[in-house]
């Protein structure tokens, strides 16, 4: 494959969303004083992709950094820590072969509206709700890395905890409540609209909290669009992004992030628009947690738990970006409709619940 068609299979940035845009010349101003950014004039082009915080491409000469700011207007008790992520890819990158290197962080907001911090960019293919064009997507491409995606997560979770002291990263005792009362709290903050499937699965939840003891490194985001592949293969794991929400503490609860987030063939058509999973020759969501639980050793019995917790924690995550753009806090077109995917997230857990199953299959 030559140079060209390499990087048209690229994750591709573009021109800034109106509203979006840096002061580039207070942001030259303050890259001057780093050593790892060469002399020479900077430019910033924003992904198009994601829905959480604001992801810049920044070239210097040969140079490409990726920067990571809040999004705007968000006003998340613990969200959006930039700080808290540039702390953790820090702890993490020494011993984990699959973060992102951190550049610098910087606190102040005058720069350019908002903390921020800057990290290397890593060249590859992100997987997002659409085939990158030229690729091919195959139903045996997509077994290799779907499983791929699989023995990862199995890899982070066997990351020993003693090495660069990653038991700092977090507080495991109690991690399971905790996750469920926040995340309920965070419900109730930001709800619009009553959907009864959302406060049926709340109820439940908080009702059922399992005992945990198994502690490992947890992503907590760990999906298709947060996956770096390689060019020359295409099925290859570089880099794992969008370490924002990680800590330590039960394997299971970042597995069942995970399921959630692994949308199969059947499932709500809302759904489907966010990842590609659902395409011929993924594992499905059984397959994944049978491949999981026999590299790992992990005991995963009680998964329909965390499951159905984590459908109601990604129906949340966009519950909370349509609040903010139902208050006119952001224009970004493609939030208007979240309100659905919160729905489409409440029945994927309703059924669940009714079925004692986790997939379709």
């Amino acid at each position: 494959m030559s140079l060209r068609e390499k990087n048209m299979l690229m994750d591709r940035s573009g021109m800034i969303r109106h509203g979006e845009s840096l002061d580039l010349n207070k942001l030259s101003e303050f890259l001057k004083a780093s050593p790892d950014f060469e002399e020479g004039s900077i430019s910033v082009e924003q992904f198009p992709s994601g829905f959480s915080n604001l992801t810049y491409l920044l070239k210097c000469n040969d140079q490409e950094f990726v920067l990571r700011r809040p999004p705007i207007g968000a006003d998340v008790k613990g969200g959006h820590d930039m700080k808290r992520e540039y702390d953790l890819l820090t702890k993490i990158n020494p011993v984990c072969p699959y973060s992102p290197r951190p550049i610098l962080h910087c606190q102040d907001k005058d720069i350019i509206g908002d903390e921020f911090f800057i990290m290397e960019r890593v060249r590859g293919i992100i997987l997002r709700n659409a085939p990158p064009k030229n690729m091919p997507m195959t139903a045996d491409l997509m077994q290799t890395i779907s499983t791929n995606a699989v023995d990862i997560l199995c890899d982070l979770h066997q990351l020993d905890l003693d090495k660069n002291n990653l038991w700092e990263l977090g507080k495991p005792e109690g991690y399971v409540e905790r996750q469920i009362d926040g995340w309920i709290d965070r419900y109730a903050k930001s709800k619009t609209d009553q959907l009864p499937g959302m406060e049926a699965l709340g109820d439940w939840l908080g009702q059922n909290i399992p005992n945990s003891e198994a502690v490992t490194l947890l992503h907590n985001d760990y999906k298709y669009d947060n996956l770096v592949l390689s060019l020359d293969n295409y099925s290859d794991v570089l880099a794992v992004l969008d370490w924002e929400m990680a800590t330590i503490g039960d394997p299971l609860m970042d597995l069942g992030t995970a399921l959630a987030y692994w949308v199969e063939l059947i499932d709500p058509p809302a759904l489907k628009a966010f990842n590609l999973t659902w395409m011929p020759g993924n594992l499905n969501r059984k397959q994944v947690l049978e491949r999981y639980t026999e590299k790992t050793g992990i005991d995963t019995s009680n998964i329909h738990f965390y499951y159905v917790f984590a459908c109601f924690k990604l129906g949340v995550i966009c519950q909370q970006i349509y609040a903010r753009y139902k208050k006119g806090l952001t224009k970004d077109p493609r939030f208007a409709g979240l309100i659905g995917v919160v729905n489409a997230c409440a029945m994927n857990g309703k059924k669940a619940l009714d079925t004692g199953s986790i997939s379709n299959y």
